[in-house]
């Protein structure tokens, strides 16, 4: 007789069905576990023999067999623990084979009989959902799994609980449902006294979601201004949070099933490895601009990233995606993020700044720009140059704006677009404008097409400068309410480029 257990794996955000598949037969004793599995699945056997031990269940002395079927998908990790043991209690009849014949199961085991909690469970319970299991798996993840919807849920904080829940002496209850986290505290615009272009910038990238660099001297804002970004943009949409919960599920950071609305904010250190920026590693796990989903990933010192990790960003940003190839599988996450960088403008920080450029100057300039290919650069909407500013001023300098201020107008220029492209599922934004959708909705005035012809001529723009001139202006325009982009509103985006 064969015991049949589902359970899940995971290949990026997909939970793909696993079966598996318990045989005791006669034979020499032996427990062998087959279906290609990895090292930490195969090490599962000693851990689910020592956990039915600390019940005072023996494994018999015949030969044990598990399959995890289908044997062409890798299986990695320490989620078939639970699997595997609840198939050996049903195969011992421990457990009624009934009560598991419409539930999924994952989870890990220690020595003694506990379940601890593993990644993936929001993926894993959203696929059981769909085909109409309920799931077993760790107290500490019944929160998180309740986020897939209505469906049963046995979340056990060990192997006694559920034998005992499945015989009917005790009951596990449904896991509630947990609060939403509450968000952080982002700074505020109103701290960042001058730098008005800056600002303005800042706001045209917050509402059309464009990438944005900052380029200036030490001390001037630059990162100031992208900690406030998060501060300004509207809340994440239900789209987007189940996305990103996902990928944190996965990457084992979904805190107490906690989902937040706030947008993420990441920002790595320039020694990070292209395995932590794009994603990748022994099992593909997201990088920062999969966990920066939705929202912002901010690298400063910008040409001090190695050159490999930044060329690996030129694909996600225009495809919202990433794909991490592998020997065995091929797996994608999502990376629709937002890019805000700043640097420097050379080695020593003070280019252009009076009494205190290096000797080299203006070549060290030259130099540390040269590290920034021009694919790169021109996948960058916004260019924004910030000057030094006399510190004695700047405290003079009244402050600016509230980040309330400008969300609340960076949300009504969110609205224009949500309306303008809501038959449009891949546009939710000026920057995801395509061809098509250009010509539709971003056609400039006349005096605003003889602007922009005349720059393409003597500042020789490629086409994907052309097409990101005018989804800059399209969102100018729009913060002005104006259904036409008028020559003002193109003149402004042709100042952001950077030539």
């Amino acid at each position: 007789m064969v015991t049949h257990i589902r359970s899940y794996a995971l290949q990026g955000l997909d939970a793909l069905p696993i079966d598996v598949q318990l045989q005791i037969s006669q034979g020499m004793p032996a427990f062998t576990i087959v279906g290609l599995p990895d090292k930490a699945v195969g090490e599962s056997r000693e851990r689910v023999r020592a956990a039915l031990q600390s019940l005072g269940l023996s494994l018999p002395p015949k030969r044990i067999t598990i399959n995890l079927s289908p044997a062409n998908i890798q299986k990695e990790g320490s989620p078939f623990d639970l699997p595997i043991a609840v198939g050996m209690l049903v195969a011992l009849g421990a457990i009624p084979v009934e009560e598991t014949a419409e539930l999924a199961v994952m989870g890990e085991l220690t020595l003694d009989g506990k379940i601890l909690p593993v990644p993936g469970v929001l993926p894993a319970a959203m696929a059981a959902m769909n085909e109409g299991l309920g799931l077993v798996c760790p107290a500490a993840n019944g929160s998180e799994a309740r986020w897939a919807g209505e469906m049963r849920i046995i979340a056990a904080s060990d192997l006694t609980a559920l034998i005992n829940h499945f015989k009917g002496t005790q009951s596990i209850a449904q896991p509630a449902l947990p609060r939403q986290a509450p968000p952080n505290v982002a700074r505020d615009m109103k701290h960042v006294r001058g730098q008005e272009a800056a600002r303005r910038a800042l706001e045209i990238a917050a509402s059309g979601r464009h990438n944005l660099l900052m380029s200036g001297p030490p001390g001037v804002g630059k990162s100031m201004l992208a900690s406030c970004m998060p501060g300004i943009m509207p809340p994440m949409d239900s789209r987007d949070i189940l996305e990103l919960s996902m990928i944190a599920s996965i990457a084992g950071l979904l805190v107490n099933g906690e989902l937040s609305e706030q947008r993420p904010y990441r920002s790595p250190h320039h020694s990070s490895s292209m395995a932590a920026i794009i994603g990748g590693g022994r099992k593909a796990l997201p990088g920062e601009i999969s966990l920066a989903h939705g929202g912002v990933l901010f690298l400063d010192e910008l040409p001090e990233f190695a050159p490999q990790v930044l060329e690996s960003l030129r694909q996600p940003l225009e495809n919202k995606n990433v794909s991490i190839a592998r020997v065995q599988a091929h797996v994608s996450y999502p990376a629709n993020f937002q890019l805000i960088a700043a640097m420097n403008p050379c080695k020593c920080g003070y280019l252009g700044v009076a009494g205190k450029a290096c000797s080299v100057a203006p070549r060290c300039g030259e130099q540390y720009t040269a590290k920034l290919s021009g694919p790169l650069l021109d996948r960058i909407d916004v260019h924004v140059e910030m000057a030094a500013q006399d510190t004695l001023d700047m405290l003079k300098t009244p402050e600016g704006e509230s980040s309330a201020t400008i969300a609340a107008r960076v949300a009504r220029t969110w609205e224009i677009q949500r309306m303008r492209y809501k038959d449009m599922p891949n546009i939710r934004s000026n920057a995801d404008l395509n061809d098509d959708a250009l010509k539709q909705h971003a056609k400039p005035s006349d005096a605003a097409e003889a602007l922009l012809q005349q720059s393409i001529a003597r500042l020789k723009l490629s086409m994907r400068a052309y097409t990101r001139m005018l989804r800059v202006a399209r969102t100018i325009a729009d913060m002005e309410a104006s259904q036409t982009i008028e020559a003002h509103h193109m003149a402004e985006a042709l100042g952001y480029r950077r030539m």
